[in-house]
């Protein structure tokens, strides 16, 4: 692998998540950091201000299972695709691209999935006073089903007047509930999106 490193011996590294492509962090390698990782599967990088190699996650716990290591075109960056356990960045947020510069337009993306994911589970296990996440975890599996089942029916009814903003609420409403299921059963977004791929394998499989 020709690897361009620069006249510091160094790549840079971009990292996203494996299933949602969130952009998560931008490191560096030196050679040695890019060839543990690709003998480990976990993401080692290379720290200018104290000149050695780490490992992501060794004092933090929040630990970069490598799922794909890609380079670009000119063989000068990296991009690694990792299961992220936790935060990606040092202040604790998911990402380390949080501070916005200038918005154009809103451009919603399935990142809110797994946000909302994320939530729902730090409501397991931090429960609080007044949630209605909560509410539904401690019912149980019969009183989410019941509310997945009405908000399908409102969806189709949404759908049937043809109102398309009563209808997005009502599947925003569906896809809630269908999280907090997701989350009663032990079944991760990543779980349903892998099937969905594989589908869509076989599907374009077929179609040549």
């Amino acid at each position: 692998m020709n690897i361009k490193y620069n006249s510091d011996g160094l790549v840079p590294v971009v990292v996203t998540d494996a299933v949602s492509n969130e952009v998560l962090m931008q490191a560096y390698m030196n050679e040695e950091a890019l060839n543990k990782t690709l003998q480990t599967g976990k993401a080692y990088y290379y720290s200018r201000s104290r000149q050695k190699l780490w490992l992501k996650g060794e004092t933090s716990g929040h630990f970069q299972k490598v799922i794909e290591v890609l380079t670009d075109c000119d063989f000068d960056c990296i991009l690694l695709r990792v299961i992220q356990t936790g935060a990606a960045c040092h202040t604790g947020n998911r990402s380390c691209f949080y501070t916005s510069l200038k918005k154009f337009e809103q451009m919603p993306n399935v990142s809110v999935l797994f946000k909302d994911a994320e939530v729902i589970e730090l409501r397991r296990q931090n429960p609080e006073q007044g949630s209605y996440t909560n509410y539904l975890l401690d019912k149980g599996v019969e009183k989410i089903c019941k509310k997945i089942g009405e908000e399908a029916s409102e969806s189709i009814i949404a759908a049937m007047k043809g109102d398309k903003h009563e209808l997005a609420c009502e599947l925003a409403d569906l896809y809630y509930h269908t999280l907090v299921l997701m989350n009663d059963r032990g079944i991760s977004l990543a779980d349903v999106l892998s099937v969905l791929v594989e589908r869509s394998e076989s599907e374009r499989k077929r179609n040549y």
